[in-house]
């Protein structure tokens, strides 16, 4: 029995993230518009008819662009919390009765052979929430759209095979660019993204011999740069004697499909 995903699509401008075992197929946010999330699966060889459902982590439109059309095209049940679920209706669409299914923050729901938890996270969100994945002795922990990372979710992601984390923005690039003052103190503010330095100082909190794979993740197209990223994330691990390598994700080219080995 095998674990895989792929981060289907991680940037400002949409996102969306799979994962499936042998028995279960889960789609986690449809950031961005159903042709290119077709053909997003299309480059992994994926049938998001195949999918068990689609979770859904807040109703910021970069995380649920696609999610009606992929949902009423699919026949697709939807997973998100009660305050979500308010707060998106008036944006995805009609969705049945039959396809809408609540899961509560600080939950753990079981679909076939693969357990979800989900948390809360800082975020200018009706009730923002992030999932931990688990099958058989595997555990993949998806953490983006955060102001800062708690003690709370450095537990509950801790010791994890892989990562898929926020390293939204370079401070300085943020300071120095074209931003309103506004928009620039509410991604740097609690309820924002977090930065790539506090990206690594999380990382280098929670990461254990276990954790094989670290993928970057949600950077911001005007305030970071994939190598810049991936630099001053390593430089921050390396300061505390952690060597690993880290993986790109992108706005518009899904990862290859990885197995959790």
């Amino acid at each position: 029995m095998t674990l895989r995903f792929s981060v289907l699509a991680s940037g400002s401008t949409g996102n969306a993230f799979y994962i499936e075992t042998d028995q279960t197929r889960l789609l986690v946010d449809a950031g961005l518009s159903g042709k290119k999330l077709t053909s997003l699966f299309d480059q992994e060889s994926l049938d998001p008819a195949k999918l068990t459902g689609i979770l859904v982590t807040h109703e910021h439109s970069d995380h649920i662009k696609g999610l009606g059309i992929m949902a009423r095209k699919y026949k697709l049940p939807i997973y998100a919390n009660d305050k979500t679920w308010r707060a998106m209706e008036g944006s995805i669409g009609r969705i049945e009765t039959d396809q809408k299914f609540h899961f509560d923050m600080e939950t753990v729901k079981t679909f076939g052979d693969m357990e979800v938890e989900s948390f809360g996270v800082s975020h200018d969100a009706a009730e923002p929430m992030f999932y931990t994945f688990r099958h058989e002795n595997r555990k993949v922990a998806l953490v983006t759209d955060l102001g800062y990372v708690s003690e709370r979710i450095k537990k509950t992601v801790e010791d994890a095979d892989a990562y898929i984390f926020e390293a939204n923005h370079d401070v300085e690039m943020l300071r120095m660019g074209s931003y309103p003052w506004n928009l620039k103190r509410r991604i740097l503010g609690d309820s924002g993204h977090v930065s790539n330095e506090d990206s690594g100082l999380a990382l280098a909190d929670i990461i254990s011999n276990r954790t094989k794979r670290i993928y970057l993740a949600h950077l911001s197209q005007h305030n970071n740069l994939k190598d810049l990223a991936r630099m001053s994330v390593d430089q921050v691990l390396k300061e505390r004697g952690i060597e690993i390598e880290l993986h790109d994700t992108d706005p518009g080219q899904a990862t290859p499909l990885y197995e959790v080995g």
